[in-house]
């Protein structure tokens, strides 16, 4: 009897240790993948980091690392060595399912999503005789990088248009090089994929004229069928000077995703505090104004974490 009792003493004193917040011991350390150092990934985590790192300094510890963005960050999450990751909604389905940008490959299914950001709109560039997706068939046309989550994104758009790489003339070149080539009359329209208003497109609005082709809500409520990773939402007329109408396009969601490693608690203050201190996230990164509860669960085609989905449940959110 007095070795059960004594058992049952340590099995609930190892219980206890065991139930023991993730705090305990201190500030949980995350560390964060971000994109490069000019890149909006790195300034607006970096904005997220100082603040919550500031705000909630008894229980979180977040260094930010710059990296190849999306996908590296996706990589770094499979194999350990990030714990938080901001990266693009599509490209994590894909890893999620093992699809495109990660075909050939397993699944990597060891993450789940925090919190969608803010959108990163298609804008599609044309010249001003160019006022449709349909009238891009035979045109010359930048998709972005090849293998990019713009290429992908470029087949997917026109594919809903009954249009594929085969009716174009297909460039792959990158933003900046796509804006220079726009202006020189070597293309005739591009895909960029990234949040408004963008740098390269700016600087090519400064002495270029040229048009911003919209999606119509049939089409786009097509490609959300098939690709429930879509936003549909409004560029907004004069983000660039050459455009003064607003034009209905979809976005892909700069989403925060975590590794399943991560507690459930640690998660939830992390989430919590994303929220709770919009306001300073704002005042220093122009993405803050972005952040929004209710557009923080849009476009999610993966599994919430626990930490997150135990907030947006309490938000009435889920």
């Amino acid at each position: 009897m007095k070795k059960l009792v004594s058992f049952l003493l340590v099995a609930v004193m190892l219980f206890s240790l065991c139930a023991v917040s993730a705090f305990a011991k201190g500030p949980a350390k995350l560390n964060y993948a971000t994109g490069g150092t000019s890149g909006t990934y790195y300034g607006f985590s970096g904005v997220i980091a100082n603040v919550l790192n500031e705000k909630l300094k008894d229980s979180l510890k977040i260094k930010v690392e710059s990296t190849g963005a999306s996908k590296a960050n996706i990589q770094m999450l499979s194999i350990g060595d990030a714990d938080i990751a901001i990266v693009q909604n599509d490209v994590m389905y894909y890893a999620y399912t093992g699809t495109d940008l990660f075909a050939g490959g397993e699944p990597i299914t060891n993450f789940s999503a925090v919190a969608s950001c803010y959108p990163e709109y298609v804008q599609i560039l044309a010249k001003k005789d160019i006022t449709s997706i349909e009238q891009l068939a035979g045109k010359n046309v930048s998709v972005g990088d090849a293998g990019s989550g713009t290429e992908f994104n470029a087949k997917q758009i026109l594919a809903a248009y009954n249009l594929s790489f085969d009716d174009i003339k297909v460039s792959n070149q990158s933003f900046a090089d796509s804006a220079d080539a726009l202006k020189n009359g070597t293309i005739d329209a591009a895909f960029v994929v990234a949040g408004y208003p963008t740098t390269a497109v700016t600087e090519l609005a400064t002495n270029f004229d040229f048009n911003l082709l919209s999606i119509d809500e049939a089409h786009a409520e097509a490609l959300q069928k098939d690709y429930g990773f879509y936003y549909y939402g409004v560029i907004p007329g004069g983000t660039y000077s050459p455009v003064a109408e607003d034009v209905p396009a979809v976005a892909v969601m700069a989403t925060i995703v975590a590794s399943n490693s991560v507690s459930e608690d640690v998660i939830y203050a992390f989430v919590k505090g994303l929220f709770d201190y919009k306001d300073d996230i704002s005042a220093g990164h122009v993405k803050g104004n972005e952040l929004d509860l209710n557009t923080a669960v849009s476009g999610v085609s993966i599994p919430w974490h626990a930490g997150a989905a135990k907030f947006y449940t309490e938000q009435g959110l889920m």
